[in-house]
């Protein structure tokens, strides 16, 4: 689409030249959404029409949303995941898409425990950069400025595999960092991170954090703003200051390195950068040597005018204490996207937590919306509604129609339609579907809390003539980092032997055994969630939570435990009834390489 960048932008006056053409671009594509999308779906078909997966459902080359609609079903992962195993084994023929499948983006989702594998092409990274271009000029907006400083941005790459026939499988934001866009990306003055790519890219996390920090603290006068992906990440990145600024402090008083930075790039990296500055050793040090930590990230870098972090749906748990750390700065959430594809981005990133709208860029994928029915146990794909169709106060879950051969495929994102940039509409962000507990990138249902609290009474307490008479859970934020609580009411056939202390910790590694690759990696590799704690209550606690649920309007009749709870009343409810608290002795088995 031609962009005529001297017309003035109604998103407000442009920072620079480069700005105005990203300005003019979102209007004529949300101006336009309805075309926009026809033509996407169009192309799609048409550059796939002979992949196995198309031409299995008899489109016979038709490109037109009547047609596709009606042959096409509507799918999940488990529904494509033969086809995936089948690429994964190395099938190079066009099953899904007639570009070659370059690599597998590894989901935060999950199935049968393992992170789901998103096929990709070459020239999605381009589709993905294209998004990311679009995110400072509309920043640049709100915050004048930006280009006189630089973001202090904890990025981090994580563990990769190859599946059996050779292609690489590694999250979205690794594949990313490591491609040629983001190593040999150009100079842009707005966009300047403190963080040299040999921080970034260093596999080791510890190094990359310790690294990262220390080029943070080099340069505070010139960081503008502080960021990760996650709100959980920019924590984790605070707590870890919180443990190392002793030995931080040591090396920016001496100018020497930290001898556990051992990565050879890295090193010689930071020897550049590093030289003595007893000054500024003495500040850090002052500074984080007091008790109280409120406003840190303000007395450690006074010219934050605003946090760059995802805090919409689970990440919203962690804004209080971002808050507390920050001093009440903006926190800026400004885009939408996920592994199987990059969806759309915030035109008023200085908006409040709670009133993020992501505005869908309709040149990204072709959209479906389905209207969510929580009690539904049918799929009637006529429901299906166009993007520019969704009403207003609805909630939908999103269906994608991606380039790289994801068809009418149900992502389990909840929105709810907030109003409209354009034609296109604007979207706050629900929740996952399904999500029961989640702390970090982990994503754990409800079945799979349930089948890791069978696993732990089958392993430790029938050996006891013990079992769990009911259960709840809840994650706990308010350790850094995060880590899941889960409430136990145990029945124990024979007081004199009831579960020892140990033997409740061993139920605590039990469960984590049992939970999904994602959960496990977070623990073992990234540090990102805390070991499981069960906290045993008195007998007769869960007939009390029935109680007080009935107090409150509940029926007697259709009553359930909620298997997750989070408000206060309930939660120091159990809280007074807890009689002994255990967490996992150690960490959870974890590799890089899927379960064949």
């Amino acid at each position: 689409m031609a962009v005529d960048s001297s017309l003035p932008s109604p998103l407000g006056p442009p920072a620079c030249e480069k700005d105005a053409k990203a300005l003019q671009f979102i209007e004529q594509t949300t101006r336009n959404a309805d075309a926009v999308q026809e033509t996407v779906l169009a192309e799609i078909l048409s550059r796939n029409a002979e992949t196995e997966y198309l031409r299995r459902y008899k489109l016979g080359g038709a490109t037109d949303r009547k047609s596709f609609k009606s042959k096409l079903p509507v799918i999940t992962y488990e529904d494509l995941q033969p086809e995936i195993q089948r690429i994964a084994n190395g099938d190079r023929s066009p099953i899904l898409s007639a570009h070659p499948i370059s690599e597998f983006l590894t989901s935060s989702g999950t199935s049968a425990g393992e992170r789901k594998l998103m096929p990709t092409i070459k020239d999605e990274l381009d589709r993905r950069q294209s998004l990311y271009n679009l995110l400072m000029p509309v920043m640049n907006l709100c915050v004048p400025g930006l280009d006189k400083g630089k973001g202090l941005y904890f990025l981090f790459v994580k563990s990769e595999s190859k599946t059996p026939g050779g292609l690489l499988a590694r999250p979205v934001l690794t594949s990313y960092y490591k491609s040629e866009h983001f190593k040999t990306r150009p100079y842009d003055p707005y966009n300047v991170y403190t963080s040299p790519n040999e921080a970034i890219l260093c596999p080791d996390s510890f190094q990359s954090m310790y690294t990262q920090m220390l080029c943070g603290l080099l340069e505070r006068h010139q960081v503008l703003r502080l960021g990760a992906v996650f709100a959980s990440g920019l924590l984790r990145a605070i707590r870890f200051l919180q443990l190392n600024w002793q030995q931080l402090a040591a090396d920016i008083r001496t100018g020497t390195l930290n001898p556990k930075i051992t990565d050879p790039e890295l090193r010689g990296c930071m020897e550049r950068k590093l030289k003595p500055d007893p000054e500024l050793a003495e500040f850090v040090a002052e500074q984080c040597g007091e008790e109280n930590w409120q406003g840190i990230i303000t007395r450690i870098w006074p010219s934050t005018k605003y946090l760059d972090v995802i805090v919409t749906g689970a990440m919203a748990q962690y804004i209080p204490t971002l808050d507390y750390y920050s001093g009440g700065l903006p926190m800026a959430c400004t885009m939408y996207a996920s592994s199987e594809c990059y969806f759309g981005l915030n035109l008023n990133p200085m908006c409040r937590p709670s009133e993020v709208s992501y505005t869908i860029m309709p040149n990204m994928a072709y959209f479906e919306f389905l209207p969510y029915e929580p009690n539904s146990v049918s799929l009637d794909p006529t429901r299906l509604v166009d993007l520019v169709d969704v009403v207003v106060g609805k909630e939908y879950e999103l269906v994608i129609t991606t380039y790289a051969g994801l068809y009418r495929y149900r992502v389990g994102d909840i929105l709810r339609v907030t109003g409209f940039h354009n034609s296109a509409p604007q979207f706050h962000f629900v929740r996952r579907k399904n999500v029961l507990l989640s702390i970090d990138s982990d994503k754990t249902d409800e079945a799979e809390l349930q089948l890791a609290v069978d696993n732990a009474t089958k392993l430790v307490l029938e050996k006891l003539n013990a079992s769990v008479v009911e259960y709840t859970s809840f994650a706990d934020t308010k350790t850094i980092p995060g880590h899941y609580v889960i409430y136990w009411e145990l029945l124990v056939k024979d007081s004199a032997e009831s579960p020892s202390s140990e033997s409740l910790s061993q139920c605590c590694l039990a469960m984590e055994e049992s939970l999904n690759s994602v959960y496990r990696q977070c623990r073992v590799a990234d540090n990102s969630i805390g070991p499981l704690e069960i906290r045993v209550v008195k007998s007769g606690t869960f007939e009390e939570l029935m109680d007080y649920a009935i107090s409150r309007g509940a029926s007697i009749n259709q009553y359930k435990v909620p298997r997750c709870v989070n408000f206060t009343p309930i939660m120091e409810l159990l809280d007074s009834r807890v009689v002994s608290k255990h967490f996992s002795p150690s960490l959870p088995h974890w590799t890089p390489e899927r379960r064949r």
